[in-house]
């Protein structure tokens, strides 16, 4: 299973990730990969894709799912039930909801309906500070 990792020492906080993921989702629709800091910059949700998702144990309604082929944790707003249990199950606490918005679950969907071969962010890294790598689930 491959998951984002980032190497804090050699990012420079120049922002091309944020900007090469609005890019590739067509500069729309950035709510699920998109956060508002609250200094009113934008930075990317980078999801654990855990192996064992709390996120996706406490959601009643099915919005949240693990794809078992890729390891990915998904989501689908169609499903949302905006209870917010996933966001409190988080333990890593990349889980936000839409500062637009205000019910809508933020989450990286790794490029994945894209045409992308791999996530925007990584691709576009300047100092390769984030990398794709393939991890062995526990």
């Amino acid at each position: 299973m491959k998951r984002i990792k980032i190497d804090r020492k050699k990012c420079i906080g120049c922002l091309t990730c944020t900007t090469a993921c609005i890019v590739s989702h067509g500069g729309h629709d950035t709510r699920n990969r998109i956060a508002i800091n609250s200094d009113g910059r934008y930075s990317p949700i980078f999801c654990r894709h855990c192996d064992r998702p709390e996120c996706v144990y406490t959601c009643m309604s099915g919005a949240m799912s693990r794809d078992n082929e890729t390891g990915y944790v998904l989501y689908d707003e169609s499903r949302c039930a905006h209870c917010f249990m996933c966001i409190m199950a988080c333990p890593y606490g990349v889980l936000k909801t839409d500062a637009r918005t205000n019910h809508i679950i933020m989450k990286c969907d790794m490029c994945r309906n894209t045409e992308e071969k791999y996530p925007q962010c990584v691709a576009r890294c300047p100092t390769n500070a984030i990398t794709l790598e393939e991890v062995q689930e526990i």
